[in-house]
């Protein structure tokens, strides 16, 4: 879609704030589930199963997203995919999302634009609509996602239901965001599938209700590093998560990147954040199929658990980010 006329400079700020609106809103489609959608004071979305998951994930210029770095296109699949990637670890579909824009009066009203089609394109993913939202001025690039989801007869998919002798498995990529991180952080621009990884990941949305109807115990989006969200897990189920080492691949892009910059690629499967894979437990000797890999089994806590272990000892590298740590 072409951006309207903004009024003489191509800012937001000459755009104004109802133009902008009215050019962000009429870029997202809405599906069968929303009843209101954007132009009244809130959204009404449909709830059939008497149950709403919701989650909010915020993306702030210069902690998860560089404008040098990332197109506003990517930006919005970004912002999109995370909170999309935390419905489907409960093991629920998401139906809506609202969006917070807050922005330089200096932002290119193309960039805003842009970022909008990002949103509406990983969202079809899953056939979501955004629904709403809101635009502010702000010093500071930020843009805040809120999604609902649909558990669909579902229990949820929690982190405190793992048992001792369950398996523990992951769905999706590990490492390829955390390499491409490193590798823009070198002043590099390729190689490409790891810079696009980070950019814009692929989480493995359909895995979530697939966990669930596949009897999983526990799941969690890995969103922070496989080993700081396993612990999420171990803690909230008072076990010891036991991975081997050697169940993780290494895909070439990353093993290649990690040779070229002298890194050690299992710290970025073990620690590495930001690819939204799904990782969780399920009953020793369930079906799992293709799209899950089995990484160790939980166990009892022993003597400093609960935790998780790789190949039976703590892991010693960097656990996995911390805003605050």
């Amino acid at each position: 879609m072409q951006p309207p006329s903004t009024g003489g400079d191509g800012t937001v700020a000459g755009l104004g704030e109802r133009a902008l609106v009215a050019a962000v809103t009429a870029r997202y489609p809405q599906g069968e589930g929303v009843l209101v959608g954007p132009g009244d004071d809130a959204a009404v979305v449909a709830a059939p199963d008497a149950r709403v998951v919701v989650t909010t994930d915020v993306l702030v210029e210069g902690v998860h997203f560089r404008r040098d770095w990332s197109p506003a296109h990517d930006v919005g699949r970004k912002a999109a995919a995370q909170s999309l990637a935390d419905v489907a670890a409960m093991g629920a579909v998401t139906t809506s999302l609202v969006v917070g824009l807050a922005a330089p009066a200096d932002l290119p009203a193309s960039w805003a634009l842009e970022l909008a089609d990002g949103l509406r394109e990983e969202s079809a993913l899953v056939g979501a609509s955004v629904v709403g939202g809101d635009v502010v001025s702000s010093p500071v690039l930020t843009v805040a996602v809120t999604a609902l989801g649909d558990l669909q007869g579902r229990a949820p998919l929690t982190r405190t239901g793992a048992r001792p002798g369950d398996v523990v498995a992951v769905a999706g990529r590990l490492g390829w965001s955390a390499a491409g991180l490193a590798v823009l952080r070198r002043g590099f621009r390729s190689p490409r599938a790891l810079v696009q990884a980070h950019r814009c990941p692929e989480p493995p949305y359909a895995a979530g209700p697939l966990a669930a109807a596949l009897g999983a115990t526990s799941l969690v989006d890995v969103s922070d590093g496989l080993v700081l969200d396993l612990g999420h897990v171990a803690r909230g189920s008072g076990v010891d998560l036991l991975l081997r080492r050697d169940a993780l691949e290494v895909p070439g892009p990353v093993r290649d990147a990690a040779a070229a910059l002298g890194a050690d690629p299992y710290a970025w499967l073990l620690a590495g954040g930001e690819d939204h894979a799904l990782a969780g437990t399920f009953p020793a000797g369930a079906e799992l199929g293709a799209a899950w890999t089995v990484l160790g089994e939980a166990a009892a806590a022993g003597e400093g658990g609960p935790r998780v272990l790789v190949d039976g000892a703590p892991w010693e590298g960097e656990a996995g980010y911390d805003h605050f740590g």
